[in-house]
């Protein structure tokens, strides 16, 4: 079994903020896999899927971004699952709108939910993969920029990047870790700061 995590904020005032495109990416791959009605376990909506026969959870914590962990930790506890068969998704600031980028583990890089998984894990080894949401313009703080909705145009890219991360996810699953990042991390992006790890 394994456990995909999306990251976000619950309510409908988060629903199109650009915080929430690990939310986005785990509705896609339910609605791809006759996901049904969510329940409620550990903190988080959860649905159980099968995806190319393996039993998989796709779990979107109800706790508030900071405090990811708490959920994500009940689920890793519950099942015993080791690092390798849990994948976070989620925004990162550190890359550009749109680009996506697999590890299979490293720092938070600045994202609050992935720090607070990391903290209570008490562990950086575990996949995730990150959806670029670009920097906040000018004096904008980070705070405001990751809860605003998208642009126009922004949108339009992250429709695009939502179903190819779902893509990625579906070959982590289909074909492991270092097939998939191969995959996914094909678009160039070896200038990357280390921050983004």
């Amino acid at each position: 079994m394994k456990i995909v995590v999306g990251l976000g904020n619950p309510g409908s005032q988060y629903q199109k903020t650009r915080h929430n495109v690990g939310f986005s990416v785990v509705g896609e791959l339910a609605k791809r896999h006759g996901g049904d009605t969510p329940r409620r376990k550990f903190d988080a909506e959860m649905i159980e899927v099968f995806i190319g026969g393996e039993k998989v959870l796709l779990v979107a914590p109800m706790t508030y971004m900071n405090d990811s962990g708490r959920s994500v930790a009940q689920f890793v506890s519950f099942h015993d699952l080791p690092g390798e068969d849990l994948l976070v998704v989620c925004d990162d600031m550190n890359l550009e709108t749109g680009r996506l980028r697999l590890r299979g583990s490293g720092s938070a890089g600045g994202q609050k939910g992935l720090q607070d998984i990391i903290r209570r894990l008490g562990t950086e080894d575990f996949p995730r993969l990150r959806i670029g949401i670009g920097r906040p313009p000018g004096r904008m703080s980070a705070t405001d920029y990751v809860l605003g909705v998208f642009s126009k145009d922004e949108a339009e890219i992250i429709a695009d990047a939502v179903p190819r991360a779902a893509d990625g996810v579906e070959l982590w699953l289909a074909d492991g870790l270092a097939p998939a990042m191969n995959t996914v991390n094909a678009r160039g992006d070896e200038s990357l700061p280390d921050s983004a790890e």
